[in-house]
């Protein structure tokens, strides 16, 4: 195990002059949590070429036309021709903003959903929007299985680990590691949190990368532990998650996963550090991904 260096930043690609900086495909959105693939969008869009957008809920493409009048930097893509921008990019986000499975909103305390889920099984009880986010997520999962692929927000949480591609990064918080994994007790991940990381590759065979956001953030493979330090109590707001996911993809399309995982999570701690600077905690999603630039533009000049 060791600690992220920023230096190792300047490993990561410098962009051509030519149309060669990568394409990536996000997936997500619903009129629950429309916010949270715009966060993602802003962030990708920093970095490479073509940021290509598109969402399984039929009522989103309303609700996209809204968006671009917050971000022009993304192209609409319609469900049915999602598959054919996922075939020519070079990474692909799936799960900002999806809609999730029941059981969060029936349960006061995610551990006890994880342990009813592990008592019956592996059996989760799903409502009508779960049931459709999990027939995406899984179907696209299996048809494009050689993609590079960055997991995250409700496609993890209704996704069968067992159908994780090679080669895949998945963002996880504590309670979606968590239910992922099978854990039933949160706070012994809060202590032992690298060695259940080892665990969880072991039992179950992924061959990703696992960042698991917190405090400390861990980004695991089944060779590599590294430890991303930094950040504060601000980062604990929503969609903070969502711009992390949309930098990590941008990365990961024309850098190695693992160390698209940690330079993605540095960055994220680095710019919310530079905020609480100037402003404490009193930050917002928004002003992460536009600070994200900065950050990152000093070792990628």
């Amino acid at each position: 195990m060791r600690i992220f260096d920023p230096e190792e930043l300047r490993k990561l690609k410098k962009r051509s002059e030519k149309p060669e900086n990568g394409e990536v495909t996000i997936i997500g959105g619903s009129d629950l949590f429309h916010g949270a693939p715009i966060l993602s969008l802003t962030a990708a869009s920093r970095v490479v070429d073509m940021v290509y957008f598109s969402s399984p809920e039929p009522s989103f493409s309303e609700l996209a036309l809204q968006l671009k009048s917050r971000l022009s930097s993304f192209i609409w893509v319609p469900w049915e021709e999602v598959g054919d921008y996922i075939q020519k990019s070079d990474a692909v986000l799936i799960g900002p903003g999806m809609k999730r499975y029941r059981e969060e909103k029936l349960t006061p305390h995610y551990a006890k959903a994880v342990h009813a889920r592990t008592a019956r099984g592996g059996v989760v009880e799903y409502d009508q929007d779960g049931t459709l986010t999990k027939f995406v997520v899984e179907k696209l999962l299996r048809q494009f299985v050689d993609k590079q692929w960055v997991i995250d927000g409700g496609a993890l949480q209704v996704v069968d680990r067992k159908l994780l591609p090679k080669g895949s990064i998945i963002t996880p918080n504590k309670k979606e590691f968590a239910l992922l994994f099978d854990i039933h007790d949160t706070e012994t991940l809060d202590k032992h949190a690298p060695i259940l990381l080892g665990e969880a590759l072991d039992t179950t065979k992924f061959e990703g990368v696992i960042v698991l956001k917190g405090p400390k953030t861990y980004v695991e493979s089944r060779e590599e532990l590294v430890v991303v330090e930094g950040g504060n109590n601000g980062l604990t707001k929503g969609g903070t998650g969502d711009t992390l996911a949309g930098l990590t993809v941008a990365l990961a399309a024309q850098n190695d996963p693992f160390l698209a995982a940690c330079s993605a999570s540095w960055v994220i701690k680095k710019a919310a550090d530079e905020l609480c600077e100037k402003v404490g905690t009193v930050y917002n999603a928004d002003d992460l991904a536009a600070k994200v630039p900065e950050v990152l533009g000093e070792y990628l000049r």
